[in-house]
């Protein structure tokens, strides 16, 4: 052991969803270089995004706080830049830190990255193919793929460095977000036919009219610009399915290839420099994502492909190599915790629970708590105009997922003027771990519906939210 504090190298990937890992067991690629964090520390076997949209996500994951406390609820709703995160208690702390990729947080005063050293980030969403950067230079081009230009800035920050201070880099990849554009080197690496999810056909016969009414199918929603070639003539509707999904997933899958190449170089880096050992060294998404599960693409409901995040992590300093942990951990969970690891105290504002001494086998924590019973959820960009998912939030315990539809947006960015009527969704995930069973409104389940929508509220409550205007409490 040493009293050296530990780097933190945080790679966070858009979209990524677990089952797309090697590390969770995928069927579809294999990602070795991020399969190495987790054999060499720790693979988080239930963690969890608390609003499974990517700029709410992030500003959780920077604040460890929920969307309600840091403002950025939406896509449509850019971040107080000036409020404390974990990477400017570190900085406070002597930390160098920097942010190379995507921001995704709004641009311009107030909105550009603040409590970093060095920021260079890509213009909203940013493109694939010669991003374009934003940085307290100026606006300018960089030539090449994203994913490979992203971990050359980052390394270079690194490079730069003097002296023995530790130091916090953010890399934040673009990939493999929607339109899916891989680098020329991966074209065509996934053209052998990639296995249907079995749920790829779902009916939704059990599910609310909310569900049913978003627009995320692959058979039907994925258009000219996804799919880059036209669909073969005479194909039934299954099997023009299939080929969308074939499409989707070659590009996908393609994109995340070329992420695995970067944490190698990352993993390289810190090798050759002797600095891997004191290192935490994180890989995460900001949220999961649906690849034809449910005859799904993209986010936003709280099932479990997209509620799911990919969390590795590795510090053999003072974690040990082959963990699994298998409590509930959610992104608001991560400032406290890498604070933890830096010797550094959380912000008083910050929430979420310190899982650092679970991984170490100290009681050196912020806030010595058991694992959570469940984890709360709110999605609020009801009706958005593209995707049609409803505004809801829910509970999730290690065993059932309770989820409330209230469905009106009142006063939300971008609510549609359509109302709807409030709807539950039940699941029991061990009866029926791929969701395809609502059972809200069965009998059996009446019991523990209750329970859990005691749960529920107060889980809300205890984070400091309420609940949508007009929503009774179950007295």
């Amino acid at each position: 052991m040493t009293d050296r504090r530990p780097n933190i190298a945080m790679i966070l990937t858009d979209d990524h969803a677990a089952h797309s890992v090697g590390a969770y067991g995928s069927v579809v690629n294999e990602t070795p270089h991020l399969d190495a964090i987790g054999a060499r520390g720790v693979r988080f076997g239930n963690c969890f995004a608390t609003n499974a949209l990517c700029a709410p996500s992030r500003a959780s994951i920077l604040t460890g706080t929920y969307s309600h406390v840091n403002g950025v609820r939406t896509l449509s709703t850019p971040i107080d830049a000036s409020q404390p995160t974990f990477v400017s208690q570190l900085r406070a702390a002597g930390y160098r830190t920097a942010i190379v990729g995507k921001w995704h947080l709004g641009e311009g005063p107030g909105h550009d990255p603040e409590g970093f050293d060095s920021w260079d980030v890509l213009i909203d969403q940013g493109e694939y193919h010669d991003p374009r950067f934003l940085s307290a230079d100026g606006l300018r081009t960089e030539p090449g793929y994203a994913t490979e230009v992203i971990t050359d800035l980052a390394l270079r920050w690194l490079d730069s460095l003097d002296g023995d201070d530790p130091w916090c880099l953010l890399l934040w990849h673009k990939a493999p977000h929607r339109p899916w554009e891989p680098a020329p080197a991966y074209q065509g690496k996934y053209s052998a036919p990639i296995p249907v999810p079995e749920t790829f056909t779902d009916d939704y016969a059990t599910r609310s009219e909310s569900t049913r009414r978003s627009t995320m199918r692959v058979a039907d929603d994925l258009n000219a610009t996804d799919l880059k070639q036209p669909v073969p003539p005479g194909l039934s509707a299954d099997e023009e399915a299939r080929w969308k999904y074939q499409r989707y997933m070659e590009d996908y899958l393609a994109c995340v290839a070329s992420v695995d190449d970067s944490v190698g170089r990352v993993t390289a880096w810190l090798e050759e420099h002797g600095q891997y050992d004191d290192t935490v060294l994180m890989y995460t998404s900001d949220q999961g994502f649906f690849l034809g599960d449910h005859g799904w693409y993209d986010k936003r409901l709280m099932y479990e492909e997209s509620l799911r995040m990919p969390l590795l992590l590795s510090y053999p300093r003072a974690v040990g190599a082959g963990q699994v942990h298998d409590g509930i951990v959610t992104n608001v969970d991560f400032a406290r915790s890498l604070l933890t690891a830096a010797g550094v105290e959380p912000h008083d504002r910050m929430q979420g629970r310190d899982f650092w001494p679970d991984l170490t086998g100290t009681d050196q924590g912020t806030n010595s708590v058991p694992p959570a019973d469940g984890m709360y959820y709110r999605y609020w960009e009801h009706d958005d105009g593209n995707h049609h998912a409803a505004a809801h939030y829910g509970y999730r315990t290690d065993r059932y997922k309770l989820i409330y539809f209230y469905n009106d947006g009142l006063g939300l960015p971008g609510a549609s003027s359509v109302t709807y009527p409030p709807e539950w969704e039940l699941y029991d995930l061990v009866a029926d771990p791929q969701e395809l069973t609502n059972v809200a409104d069965d009998p059996a389940y009446t019991a523990i519906r209750r329970d859990l929508e005691v749960q529920m509220w107060k889980a809300q409550a205890a984070v400091g939210d309420e609940p949508h205007p007009g929503q009774p409490l179950p007295q």
